[in-house]
């Protein structure tokens, strides 16, 4: 029963915080940050490694979603002195922060694959016009 509680305070809680909350969420859940993040956490990287990492996402993609994660103090740009010039991305003490819930995310993610696909599978049927 206290779980419960404590569940809908934090749920009553999100909601009065919703205006606060959303601007976060909202730079944090978008397609790409979480696995751009992810692809950084255990070393840094260059841009094209990021890339060939991620793979399906495009050049103009990833460069958005870096300068972003940039402004707002998740990674870090340098550029390196080697020729040609390099770029390498680090992520940063806030952007690590993340770690933790985005590998429960991911791990969750994987656990529910099979239901996803499962309940996409029984929706698209209920959706089929009867003949």
């Amino acid at each position: 029963m206290a779980d419960e509680t404590d569940l809908a305070a934090l749920s009553c809680q999100a909601m009065i915080d919703v205006p606060r909350i959303r601007p976060v969420l909202d730079k944090i859940a978008d397609k790409w940050t979480i696995m751009i993040l992810t692809v950084l956490c255990p070393k840094p990287a260059r841009f094209n490694e990021i890339k060939r990492r991620l793979d399906g996402i495009t050049h103009k993609s990833l460069a958005d979603a870096l300068k972003r994660l940039e402004r707002h103090g998740l990674v870090t740009r340098a550029v390196l002195p080697t020729s040609p010039v390099g770029v390498e991305y680090t992520i940063t003490p806030l952007g690590h922060s993340l770690r933790a819930p985005f590998e429960a995310l991911c791990a969750w993610a994987l656990e529910q694959e099979g239901a996803f696909a499962a309940a996409a599978y029984a929706y698209d049927r209920t959706q089929e016009p009867a003949c």
